[in-house]
């Protein structure tokens, strides 16, 4: 089956610009007032909905998770996390481990373990620094039942190379069904790395939840390429998520000038980059040897020109039926919230786009437990916003 659905994506692999029926949705509505606590209605293809700013004055959020009691836990790229409940952020938690705080680097993602309630376990990953320069690492921790400090922590991985470079770090986490963690690390701005099977950098990773090696994974027995790497070829993959549905992974990874990418990993399979990329170079340069090449799997679909997407949803909640399977990609460059409608078998058929421009670069987006949506804007004054169905007349 995976052949047979290679094989199509290959010869028509999906671009935004052939869907204009929904891809050009314009919304008016006043300037976005930083740090006002308010709630607007945006028009959308199945209905109004409403964006309530839940807090503000957050310094470059990166991600939000949903704790068991209804509050908010936020991580600050400087290194802090805050949790915020009635519109208020705390003050930073401690025991946060230190982060190199270098170009797009800091403390990133936020992940809670499946038994969070009852366990505190949380994972975090940040760019770290070591001998070399710095890179992405994962950790995991307990959270304190008063909500106040992380204790407990424990790196289980850190990227193999480091260097000096501030680009292209990922990394966001999925918990797979198992509760094993999938997570990406970007090229860290050295290309050629995402073909190296002995290096950490352009890679989706697997790892258990005490640090050691899955079975299911490709190369787990060390000779061929390292134990962690699940598959290669990423140029910087953000957003990665598993399907509450049926476990399916898919990422979300930015492309150059162009070639943004959808993906759903297989281990062992190759997604390209930089031997093949629907993007060019900044400079307008060709890169690599095309769009296709043996041995390398298409993406699911892809942006040209890039809307350099962040974290990826899959949309399972109960609010907003009609979007059942949607994949919800939030948008940096373009300032956006992008709703890729899918097929029965996983083909992104149309692409609405929300928010367009109104709360600027859209860092993650999560489906809370009620079916709204969460979304964090990195920015220096960045916000946390809550997306739910505005009422019917």
């Amino acid at each position: 089956m995976r052949q047979a659905q290679a094989s199509r994506l290959k010869t028509a692999p999906m671009k935004r610009t052939v869907l204009p029926l929904l891809a050009g949705l314009a919304f008016f509505a006043p300037p976005f007032a930083a740090g006002a606590q308010e709630t607007r209605e945006f028009p959308s293809q199945h209905g109004d909905v409403l964006v309530e700013t839940l807090a503000a004055g957050l310094e470059h959020p990166w991600s939000v998770e949903v704790l068991p009691d209804g509050g908010y836990i936020v991580s600050e790229r400087a290194g802090r996390l805050r949790i915020i409940r009635d519109g208020k952020a705390s003050a930073p938690l401690s025991g946060v481990p230190e982060v190199a705080e270098q170009g797009q680097g800091g403390l990133l993602d936020i992940a809670l373990a499946p038994d969070f309630a009852t366990s505190r376990t949380l994972y975090l990953t940040l760019a770290a620094n070591g001998d070399g320069g710095f890179g992405t690492a994962l950790v995991r921790a307990t959270l304190a039942a008063d909500d106040k400090s992380l204790s407990d922590v424990k790196e289980l991985f850190r990227m193999n190379k480091l260097t000096r470079k501030g680009q292209h770090f990922g990394s966001r986490i999925a918990i797979a069904p198992d509760g094993s963690l999938f997570f990406g690390i970007g090229d860290r701005g050295e290309r050629d790395r995402a073909q190296d099977l002995h290096d950490h950098a352009g890679a989706i990773l697997h790892i258990n939840p005490d640090g050691s090696i899955p079975a299911a994974n490709p190369y787990r027995g060390g000779t061929e390429g390292l134990p962690e790497i699940w598959s290669k070829g990423h140029r910087n993959p953000q957003g990665i998520a598993t399907d509450p549905k049926d476990g399916t992974l898919l990422t979300a990874e930015h492309g150059a000038r162009g070639g943004d990418e959808i993906n759903n990993p297989q281990p062992g399979h190759n997604y390209g980059w930089p031997v093949i990329t629907y993007g060019k170079d900044y400079s307008g340069a060709e890169i690599g040897e095309g769009t296709a090449k043996d041995g390398f799997d298409q993406p699911l679909y892809y942006w040209d020109p890039s809307i350099a997407p962040g974290a990826l949803a899959v949309y399972r909640g109960k609010m907003f039926p009609e979007w059942d399977g949607s994949l919800l990609v939030a948008a940096l460059k373009y300032q956006l919230l992008a709703r890729l409608e899918r097929d029965d078998n996983g083909a992104v058929t149309a692409e609405e786009r929300l928010f367009d421009g109104e709360f600027g670069r859209i860092r993650d987006v999560v489906v809370a437990p009620d079916g709204a949506l969460l979304m964090v804007t990195d920015e220096e004054d960045g916000a946390l916003l809550r997306v739910s169905k505005a009422p019917t007349q």
